[in-house]
């Protein structure tokens, strides 16, 4: 199911090569790029700041500078920039780099002063100024920038990846030592951000659920999942199995931040626009509809035919882990593409459950739950932006739908769709006072020991307001992901995973539910997403992602048949009456899954050659 697309990492669009101006060796195991404006006084602050970091890391990085001149702002930016370069051309840009940093009058007869102190040719440096030679080259650095995320200067780039980090030196050592020695204090830190860890924790609770049931002790498996907890309030009382709570419960949670993560694709991110929509909305459909009709091939008219919705989901947790696993043989759209699939597949299992995996349906509940879903949206209308509410109504939500008879965790998804997902309308006051605070940092010297107790409150407030700049869905979304990546969804593996293998239950691979299952998730995903996919382009409705050939795209769709987390899910919800056909399904849902992982990483690793393959076979084809 859903990764953490929330924070997905902002990558170098242009890689580091022959034609950047850079301080140490390309070999070194740090690379940090700067996007800069030499009249930009940030940049010329952190310039001070980057050369006692080289001159503490010496052969271990290597420093890129790359021109981001912000002439609406900075009048003299783009004539130093070319002034840095045309002086490059004569084998000295760095020492004109260093100039333009350490004086701050850019105008051109400052300019021209610096090229004689550093004994230029005048001549030579003068025409390539007013003819605008470089200023090509400068343009280029501008809009691989821009195309990189670079929305102001200074920005780094550390080993490929953007830093948004603080800017003092001890921030910027601490930053690029990371990689160099304090790669065991980084582990969690760096596993977390990992989109490969939530499938990492969620295959460790899977081998132990599986060895849990397995062992000589393994009857205390369904017992102990099987166990009652009741929550009772005067003469109302709530008991559930302890399956049943996670099932029925925190698994709401986990759709609420699935529907947080549909309302941001579908209001600003892949699926915003219908153009960028097209593919991975077809992709998601046909992902859908061809395995659900290879599992009815098999099961049409039987008595597991309402299980013709478990190969129909792609469990993201793992398929994004297997692609980042991948590394650089994966590029970098193919991502994206399937994340946006993956959303779009997880509208289509929550419509899917709501629509066809209910029970008979109580009215008033549902009519209650009516009420309160219009009551949240008002909430949402009237701009209420306290998370309180939402949560108390959330829950009340929560509660008619477990009455109701249509599957509880809807609740999360209808609640997620009402949390404001715009910035609060007061912006311009917050920033008002955000310049207000950082205007008093600028007393004199001598009031900033008397007044420290005021400076801390200022930061307070600061961290304050730019927690109120972002929107309650997005802060939701941060706060709720790691939860459900790194508990719900673990412990819901744990509480479903548990199934006995032996030889009865092998032999129950070749029934017809079973190979249902597994040829449709094996077979039928790749083949639904590939075809719909190639039907979208076929009629001009969408293009393949950039960089992206059809080999590199079938393989990964192959990954799509890791169905494991939805189609547990799905696989409970449809045989909760057939013990023993949820305990066949569940080990096909397994078996279909490693299939689908072993195929989809094969068939990328040959489908798709390494970065450094590719550069070295477009720098030959460009020799020729």
């Amino acid at each position: 199911m859903s990764g953490d697309s929330s924070s997905s990492k902002v990558l170098l669009k242009v890689p580091v090569s022959g034609r950047d101006h850079i301080q140490g060796s390309l070999d070194a195991p740090v690379i940090l790029v700067e996007y800069g404006d030499y009249q930009c006084p940030h940049c010329r602050l952190v310039y001070y700041y980057i050369k006692e970091l080289l001159k503490r890391l010496g052969d271990r990085i290597s420093y890129v500078y790359r021109h981001l001149p912000i002439s609406s702002v900075h009048s003299h930016a783009q004539l130093a920039a070319e002034a840095a370069e045309a002086a490059g051309a004569q084998g000295k840009f760095w020492e004109m780099h260093d100039m333009l940093y350490v004086h701050d009058q850019l105008d051109e007869a400052s300019i021209f002063g610096y090229a004689e102190e550093l004994e230029l040719d005048l001549e030579r440096f003068r025409d390539d100024l007013s003819n605008g030679v470089f200023a090509e080259r400068v343009q280029e650095d501008f809009d691989g920038g821009i195309r990189s995320g670079v929305n102001g200067t200074p920005t780094f780039f550390l080993n490929g990846e953007r830093y948004d980090g603080s800017w003092d030196l001890e921030s910027l050592i601490e930053l690029v030592e990371k990689p160099l020695g304090l790669r065991v204090s980084l582990l969690t830190q760096e596993f977390s951000r990992l989109a490969a860890s939530g499938g990492i924790v969620l295959l460790i609770c899977t081998i132990i659920a599986l060895l849990w049931r397995n062992s000589p002790g393994g009857e205390s498996y369904i017992h102990f999942w099987e166990t009652d907890l009741s929550i009772t309030l005067g003469g109302w009382t709530l008991s559930e199995s302890l399956v049943h709570w996670i099932n029925d419960g925190l698994m709401v949670v986990f759709f609420f931040v699935v529907g947080l993560e549909i309302k941001r694709e579908v209001t600003t991110g892949e699926l915003a626009s219908p153009r960028r929509a097209a593919l991975p909305v077809a992709g998601a459909i046909g992902g859908m509809l061809v395995p659900a009709a290879v599992y009815l091939l098999f099961n049409a008219g039987g008595p597991a035919q309402q299980g013709w919705g478990i190969p129909m989901a792609t469990d993201i947790a793992f398929t994004l882990g297997i692609l980042t696993v991948l590394g650089s043989r994966v590029p970098l759209p193919l991502k994206i593409f399937f994340t946006a699939l993956a959303i779009a597949d997880d509208l289509g299992a929550i419509l899917v459950i709501a629509i066809f995996y209910t029970t008979d349906i109580s009215l008033l509940s549902l009519g209650i739950a009516a009420i309160i879903f219009l009551v949240l949206i008002g909430l949402n209308r009237a701009r209420v932006y306290s998370p309180l509410p939402y949560a108390l109504l959330g829950i009340g939500l929560w509660l008619a739908f477990l009455q109701s008879g249509v599957h509880p965790t809807i609740a999360g998804v209808l609640l997620a769709m009402t949390i404001p997902s715009r910035s609060p309308p007061n912006m311009r006051t917050l920033l008002a006072q955000v310049i207000t605070l950082l205007q008093s940092f600028e007393l004199p010297v001598q009031w900033r020991e008397q007044l420290d107790s005021r400076r801390q409150a200022a930061v307070s407030t600061l961290e304050e307001i730019t927690e109120r700049m972002q929107s309650p869905a997005l802060r939701l979304e941060r706060g709720l992901t790691p939860w459900t990546t790194y508990l719900i969804l673990p412990l819901f593996a744990l509480a479903n995973a548990g199934v006995i293998i032996n030889p009865q239950s092998v032999n129950s691979l070749t029934s017809p539910v079973s190979l249902g299952i597994i040829l449709g998730l094996i077979i039928g995903k790749p083949l639904g997403i590939s075809s719909l996919a190639w039907v979208a382009m076929r009629l001009g409705l969408a293009e393949l992602p950039g960089g992206v050939g059809w080999g590199q795209f079938i393989s990964a769709s192959c990954l799509a048949g890791i169905g494991f987390t939805m189609s547990l899910f799905i696989s409970g919800t449809a045989f909760i009456d057939n013990p023993a056909l949820f305990e066949a399904t569940k080990l096909a849902i397994l078996v279909a899954s490693i299939l689908a992982a072993i195929i989809g990483s094969g068939l990328l690793f040959l489908s798709s050659p390494s970065v450094e393959a590719s550069t070295q076979m477009r720098a030959a084809a460009a020799a020729d």
